[in-house]
């Protein structure tokens, strides 16, 4: 898939581990981010970071180095900061999903921007005052603090979502299968009945009751045509291969004979 318009660019403060700043890269990589700066980095190395972020030279060769947040953030219409501890002054704070909505609508009129900040302490109140809005990420309270690469893959798959313009779905079968009709299912349970009870499956247990709990499975699954012979064929082979191999099998009582 080509990657939609609006991305936003991420801004990394003062990062201090290359193999984070290697997974930032991967993750824009992922999700169609084209521009990176960093804020006054204690570490840059272009050579390791594509060593660990295999395939982004093109992206690594356009990270630029900036020597302020506001330097980096220049030329954007908005910005939104990400920070997991709660402030005394009155911010507006969003959760990732309210943000990547207005992160993407921003992005029709200009530059945005998501910032995150050192992986000890996080951004400073003076460079939270450079941003928009605040996002926090809803976390166990016992434990907020998240690793720098992880926030930023939630935050750009957020903002992917958004700009894709829709929920990613899975590619459908290429052909679908009517769902299994109601005789086929029983004969499905009665290959089944015969197959563990060929193998004493059932033992001191209530057949009846064992197999109605295997009902209540197979009804949940909703399985399709194809499916439900597939399933019944695998009963059928575990009776064949008994015979084959001289094993007894006494079939259970109450067995259907009509067999089509």
């Amino acid at each position: 898939m080509p990657s939609p318009a609006g991305a936003p660019m991420l801004v990394l403060v003062a990062p201090q581990d290359i193999v984070n700043i290697a997974s930032a890269v991967r993750l824009a990589k992922n999700f169609g981010i084209t521009a990176i700066r960093l804020v006054t980095p204690e570490v840059f190395d272009p050579w390791r970071i594509e060593g660990i972020a295999h395939n982004t030279a093109d992206l690594v060769a356009k990270i630029e180095i900036c020597s302020s947040l506001s330097e980096a953030l220049r030329d954007t219409v908005y910005s939104v900061a990400c920070t997991a501890r709660g402030r005394a002054a009155k911010r507006t704070v969003l959760e990732p999903r309210e943000a990547a909505t207005e992160i993407v609508a921003c992005a029709e009129t200009g530059p945005v921007a998501m910032v995150f900040g050192r992986e000890d302490k996080g951004l400073t109140n003076d460079e939270l005052d450079f941003c928009r809005a605040l996002v926090s990420i809803p976390t166990s309270t016992e434990y907020t603090s998240m690793n720098l690469a992880q926030a930023i893959g939630i935050m750009s798959y957020e903002t992917w979502r958004v700009r894709i313009g829709a929920d990613i779905t899975t590619k459908p079968p290429r052909r679908r299968a009517a769902p299994a009709a109601a005789d086929q299912v029983e004969w499905l349970f009665t290959d089944w009945t015969r197959a563990l009870w060929a193998i004493d499956f059932f033992k001191t247990r209530r057949h009846e009751h064992v197999m109605r709990s295997f009902r209540e499975i197979v009804f949940r699954a909703g399985l399709d045509g194809r499916e439900a012979s597939l399933l019944r064929a695998m009963g059928i082979e575990v009776r064949r291969f008994l015979e084959r191999s001289g094993v007894p099998v006494t079939p259970p009582p109450d067995t259907r004979v009509d067999e089509p």
